[in-house]
């Protein structure tokens, strides 16, 4: 059986009479790439934002490995081990790129906004630091200042900061978005090998990347679920190409 690492139940987003999300209830597994898709409108980002708590839920329920965190703040599930990128960098422009990791690993600690503690605690967010700007290609840039660098690098950064804090889970929203082809390859690479390790939710509008990184897949429509499947059950279903993906008799990317 495997493991549900996050779980949604009938989970609805309201703004004033318009239904962000209506009546969501999706499970992701452990370990998966789980692709979210749908057009402009479709209540992809109001998922993402409910689920790192950056929105509370009109109703519903969110459970995070069997717990209840419904209403919990951002802080609180960036603690529990839930990470999350937004659709522009949310970087540091003037800090280096070791510091931005820095202050991602400091505030995951629940004594983040405390200036004396032990000094084990400032070798753990200096090692998560180090190991995040690793797993990211940037070990050669740590001490080079980020709003000098590269779009895509900016972004490859912003992920870095996310998994200095050492999450389980990533929430990605359109991590892509923006690169040339060459850059969008370095990140989809990358991508590819944090799903070794991580569960991730992603949004994305390149067709090719989700397609080769996704286990599975769910398009939404006017906030509400349409499909959830394999990779190949949605590139065939006929539901899908006309809501969003096009006719049958076109290409899908």
């Amino acid at each position: 059986m495997p493991e549900i690492i996050l779980r949604t139940e009938h989970l609805c987003k309201n703004f004033g009479g318009l239904k962000a999300t209506d009546d969501v209830s999706l499970e992701f597994e452990r370990g998966k790439v789980h692709a979210i898709l749908g057009p402009n409108g479709a209540g992809k980002t109001t998922l993402i934002n409910l689920l790192s708590g950056e929105l509370q839920p009109s109703s519903g329920r969110i459970s995070f490995k069997g717990y209840d965190i419904t209403d919990a703040r951002p802080e609180k599930i960036s603690r529990i081990g839930i990470g999350r990128s937004f659709q522009k960098t949310n970087i540091l422009p003037g800090f280096s790129c070791f510091q931005n990791c820095w202050i991602g690993a400091q505030s995951c600690l629940i004594t983040s906004m405390r200036f004396f503690r032990p000094a084990r605690h400032l070798r753990m967010v200096h090692r998560r630091a180090d190991h995040a700007l690793q797993l990211c290609g940037l070990a050669g840039k740590r001490n080079q200042i980020a709003g000098t660098m590269s779009y895509g690098e900016q972004r490859q950064l912003e992920i870095a900061m996310m998994l200095a804090t050492e999450p389980e889970l990533l929430l990605l929203d359109e991590p892509l978005a923006g690169m040339g082809s060459e850059e969008s390859q370095q990140v989809t690479a990358l991508l590819r090998e944090l799903a070794r390790e991580q569960t991730l939710i992603l949004i994305e509008h390149d067709m090719d990347a989700v397609f080769s990184l996704a286990d599975r897949i769910t398009v939404m429509v006017d906030g509400a679920e349409l499909e959830t499947g394999s990779v190949e059950q949605i590139r065939n279903s006929q539901a899908v190409q006309d809501a969003y993906l096009g006719h049958a008799d076109e290409e899908v990317a």
